[in-house]
């Protein structure tokens, strides 16, 4: 008989027993609710060798009826269990010896994150807190199909002038971040669709942990990027008037392990505008009349994307912005210059300019975060590099009609041409530290924040002689912005049963480098300063809180602030910079009632802010043409009273709104008496939404700015009414929406200048009046 069947017989009995060492055995169960009983979806399950193990020996995710299986070999093991909002689930000495099979588990959940999920989730528009407001612009029906400069006119405690910048109770100095980090994007807030926006917080006066810039505070716009389990989504698009359109979708898929996220916006919008000024040099007697006829349009793209990676007690994410312009726009500007003397010249001298551009733009901001939370529940580190790209080309074709007020090719007398190419890149660098004690919180951090700007602006005329335009070297010029600044600060923080605060101080190297290429010139300046900060809030009972907060903070001259060289857009009026200006130095206090209540919330602040070496623009004359540029006046102070609403009265009529009430005195003395001056102003915004039967929603919004103060005038009052009404359908999953904004056609902006030598009027009216029809559907 053949013996190699008996030495494989042997060779199989003698190893089976070893083979058994190698054999995977299946560990399964289910988790859920320990609460609800509800089967949890997509929870982080690991199998570690040992408690001070910091690698899994296998992990895997539940399925949506919380079901689990791992494969492991023989041997003891812990079980560990990870889900945002629920207390981490842990199970010792798990014996694997064979196919085991732990029934259900049921995890508890997080009473402190889940607080923080209802206040993120909740369907108020306006929240009220300590540092300042939030607010929700998806649960505020007058901002669908806007933008984000619509959001922020029907914000409380906001004004949004013409050309798009913001202020925060009459300061025009404001901090805006975007995801909590600066960019580049925020230069032009109307390419950012509302429907991007997940919140924006308003915080008029911040701690040590935010940037120390800006005289107002700050304002922090967080986009969307989806935090529910599964796959979730959404689409819109809105049509209005004049061929309006925008459209846009977004859509993230969660699991335990892995967020993705990203969204998309087309905006095609168009329109009109009239404006009008009328000057009077009271030494020439010189009256210059204008009036300007203006039409615009945009195509913009915004895209945004990133992920999230949750492996242990880390988190890596990405986030990414993309933005693409292309405006075109005509202005036609038509000027009377007549003598106020009747013994004075005979004839006006009249003119026409015509200017017809074509800016693209084009932005990306990327951003790499890495996040570790340490064993103690709130002990992490936060880790942040980002940068922010845009480039703004833009070319101006100018047409110049002399003596007649008839822009006819036959009496066209000159022609110019101008092409701006403006780069700015910002590059941030931040650690963040926060590590709980069992008297209280301390949190640290380093920033680096590095921007440079590149503004390379060329001018031509055209020659008749040579038939060809020809570059003025006096206009033409390459202005380089460059600064750095590096902070560290420190927050210590504590709470108790009725009294909870915080100290804080931040400490800012400033360095910024001017370079004038024309000319050859540089400006350097170097500076340290330090910024405290306290916030403090004690609990009278459940439902009220007094809060007082104090920061110390810098507002410094921007790059476009800070170029000598004009915009000669209107030749007798001039826009410049001032290479001389020196930061404002802001001191902020406030005082506040919170009161909130299952259904309502009330805040009621009392603020007061003096600023030194107020930044302003002022205007001077000089032989018939006006200059505009900003300068450092000796102070300003401002103090006043805010009051912030929101209440649900009954279950189909529900109200939010602010009102603000403040009084400015500027002295610019040190200029001369014409730059001294005081006044009181006031806003308020109201937001009625009324629920009607049959998934009916209707919504009214009035906004009202009062005259406000500058230094040699006042801007006179802006107010409108919104309308707004939807009907939901597929248990509010889909709607669709009809809006007009500004039903009255009432608002514009004007304003007012006297002075001991001239005084100056203008009235500016876009076209507000709009019809808008919105159609969503999120899933």
């Amino acid at each position: 008989m053949n013996s190699q069947p008996k030495v494989t017989l042997f060779l199989l009995l003698f190893c089976i027993p070893f083979l058994g060492l190698t054999q995977d055995f299946q560990i399964t169960g289910t988790l859920k609710d320990g609460e609800s009983k509800e089967s949890l979806g997509f929870v982080q399950v690991a199998l570690f060798e040992s408690m001070t193990s910091v690698s899994p020996v296998v992990f895997s995710d539940t399925d949506e009826q919380g079901r689990f299986s791992l494969d492991a070999k023989k041997g003891n093991y812990i079980l560990k269990a990870f889900f945002i909002g629920y207390e981490d689930l842990v199970l010792e000495n798990i014996n694997v010896n064979g196919n085991l099979s732990l029934g259900e588990l049921e995890m508890e959940s997080d009473a402190e994150n889940l607080e923080e999920v209802v206040v993120q989730t909740s369907k108020m528009p306006v929240r009220a807190s300590l540092e300042g407001i939030t607010i929700t612009p998806e649960n505020n029906l007058a901002n669908a199909g806007g933008t984000l400069l619509d959001v922020l006119r029907n914000t409380p405690s906001i004004s949004v002038s013409e050309d798009g910048s913001i202020s925060l109770r009459g300061s025009s100095g404001t901090n805006i971040l975007i995801n909590g980090r600066n960019s580049s994007l925020t230069q032009n807030l109307d390419q950012l669709p509302a429907s991007a926006v997940e919140e924006i917080k308003v915080i008029n006066n911040p701690n040590a942990r935010y940037d120390a810039a800006a005289e107002g505070g700050v304002i922090d716009i967080i986009l969307k990027k989806g935090q529910d389990l599964g796959t979730h989504g959404g689409v819109e698009a809105t049509y209005g008037t004049r061929g309006r359109s925008n459209a846009g979708a977004r859509i993230n898929h969660r699991t335990g392990a892995f967020n993705v996220f990203g969204g998309y916006n087309f905006r095609n919008w168009k329109g009109v505008s009239k404006r009008s000024s009328v000057r009077e040099i009271f030494e020439d007697q010189e009256r210059l009349e204008q009036n300007t006829n203006g039409s615009e349009r945009e195509k913009n793209h915004n895209l945004n994307l990133g992920a999230d990676y949750y492996f242990g007690d880390n988190v890596l994410s990405y986030e990414g912005v993309y933005q693409y312009g292309h405006q075109f726009q005509t202005n036609t500007l038509y000027s009377q210059l007549s003598s106020l003397d009747p013994d004075g010249f005979e004839d006006s001298y009249d003119y026409v300019r015509r200017n017809n551009e074509d800016e693209i733009d084009e932005g990306l901001d990327n951003a790499l975060i890495f996040e570790h939370n340490f064993d103690e529940d709130g002990h992490l580190l936060r880790v942040t590099a980002s940068h922010s790209y845009r480039n703004q080309f833009k070319t101006q074709n100018i047409e110049i009609f002399g003596n007649t007020l008839d822009p006819n090719p036959t009496n066209l007398t000159g022609q110019e041409q101008a092409f701006t190419d403006e780069v700015r890149n910002i590059t941030v660098l931040q650690a963040d530290y926060i590590q709980p004690w069992e008297t209280g919180q301390f949190e640290a951090g380093l920033k680096s924040n590095i921007r440079k700007f590149d503004n390379d602006y060329r001018y031509l005329r055209y020659e008749e002689t040579s038939g060809s335009f020809i570059e003025d070297p006096a206009i033409s010029n390459q202005f380089l912005y460059q600064d750095q600044i590096h902070a560290g600060y420190a927050i210590f923080s504590s709470a108790r049963e009725k009294f909870e605060y915080a100290l804080g101080l931040r400490g800012e190297y400033t360095k910024v480098d001017t370079y004038l290429k024309n000319t050859d010139e540089e400006n350097q300046q170097r500076y340290f300063n330090l910024f405290p900060s306290v916030q403090g809030m004690y609990n009278l009972t459940e439902n009220h809180s007094l809060k007082f907060t104090y920061s110390r903070r810098i507002d410094r001259p921007t790059a476009w602030r800070l170029n000598p060289f004009p915009d000669i857009t209107d030749s007798l009026n001039i826009r410049r910079g001032n290479p001389d200006l020196e930061p404002e130095m802001i001191n902020s206090f406030e005082v506040g009632h919170l009161a909130n209540f299952d259904k309502s919330s009330f805040t009621t602040n009392l603020f007061y802010r003096k600023v030194n070496g107020q930044l302003d623009f002022i205007t001077i004359v000089e032989d018939g043409i006006s200059y505009s540029q900003p300068a450092n006046l000796l102070s300003s102070q401002s103090y006043g009273l805010e009051f912030i609403g929101v209440s649900e009265l009954s279950d189909w009529y529900s109200l939010n709104g602010g009102l603000t009430l403040f009084r400015i005195a500027v002295d610019g003395s040190n200029i001369g008496e014409d730059f001294t001056n005081s006044g009181f102003s006031w806003n308020a915004k109201l937001t009625q939404d009324f629920k009607f039967p049959f998934g009916i929603n209707f919504q009214l919004v009035g906004n009202y700015d009062s005259p406000e103060v500058e230094a040699q005038g006042r801007d006179l009052a802006r107010y409108s009414v919104d309308s707004s009404i939807q009907k939901s359908f597929l248990n509010e999953k889909a709607s669709i929406l009809l809006s007009v904004r500004d039903v009255f056609n009432t608002e514009r902006f004007a304003g007012e200048t006297l002075t001991s030598t001239f005084s100056q009027d203008f009235r500016a009216k876009r076209e507000t009046r709009i019809l808008l029809v919105t159609a969503r559907y999120n899933f």
